[in-house]
């Protein structure tokens, strides 16, 4: 019985001892827990009208949340009486290491922040960049998903993207489709550009504002060239693109309107006896 006595006498103490304060630490931890909450929905309601990608914004409020609960659990571990010092130290020596491991996944980290924040590209967009051409299929925190027009799948690391010279062909609304057409030095310039100017503004794809164009382009060698440049959406570009050079052959063959293509010459070699 004493030795039972004295065990209860023992918590007691301890209960005396510790019980406000692991009290005021399981308040802390219900109130701050209820603040972290209402701060990361507020960040939710003015992130979503300020319309940010999807993406960042479950990352960010993840990170937030996240950093807002250590905090808070260092507070709470603070108030039962236990040095936090040797946990802070521990963190940051933690996360040092892990960014000396990860530098170059950080640096695509960051790249895709830029990216999802300053939006110099969305989804669906044509663009170039780091050598590859395609429409970006997604987005995503560490790389971006380009299609090429071969359809092969092209993965680019986000730092690259973010540092680098990227063209974006969508961003106007529109783009311009530059071909060549070759025409024989004996044909007449003007109808060959009412021909050509025919072929594009039949084309319920070429957009009539910015107005199709045709113009001497060079005196080449065996041709005068054209520059044919018809305007079109950059979704239609390959069908604009294609169809001009089509349209193109086959009106200056209507027309009677040569094109020239290296002919050969037969030799005759002449003997004498």
């Amino acid at each position: 019985m004493e030795k039972a006595q004295e065990w209860i006498n023992y918590g007691l103490d301890l209960a005396k001892e510790f019980g406000p304060k692991l009290l005021t630490a399981i308040l802390i931890y219900i109130v701050g827990s209820w603040i972290v909450k209402k701060i990361v929905g507020a960040l939710r309601k003015v992130m979503a009208k300020s319309k940010y990608d999807e993406s960042l914004q479950k990352f960010l409020l993840n990170l937030l949340s996240w950093t807002l609960k250590v905090f808070l659990i260092l507070l709470v571990i603070s108030q039962l009486g236990v040095d936090v010092t040797t946990f802070a130290a521990v963190i940051a020596a933690a996360g040092l290491a892990v960014g000396l491991a990860l530098q170059g996944s950080l640096s695509n980290f960051a790249g895709g922040v830029l990216i999802m924040i300053f939006k110099p590209y969305r989804i669906g967009d044509l663009v170039e960049a780091q050598g590859v051409l395609g429409v970006v299929k997604e987005i995503e925190i560490f790389t971006t998903k380009l299609t090429t027009p071969e359809n092969k799948l092209a993965i680019v690391p986000n730092g690259a993207m973010a540092n680098g010279n990227i063209i974006n062909y969508t961003a106007e609304g529109k783009i311009r489709v530059d071909t060549v057409i070759g025409v024989a030095y004996e044909e007449d310039i003007k109808q060959v550009k009412e021909v050509l100017l025919e072929v594009l503004t039949s084309n319920p794809q070429v957009l009539q504002n910015p107005a199709p164009s045709v113009n001497v382009l060079e005196l080449a060698d065996s041709s005068v060239n054209f520059a044919v440049r018809p305007f079109c959406k950059p979704e239609d570009y390959w069908d604009v693109y294609f169809a001009t050079y089509e349209g193109c052959k086959n009106a200056l063959d209507k027309a009677g309107i040569e094109i020239p293509y290296p002919h050969e010459v037969e030799v005759k070699k002449v003997y004498k006896n």
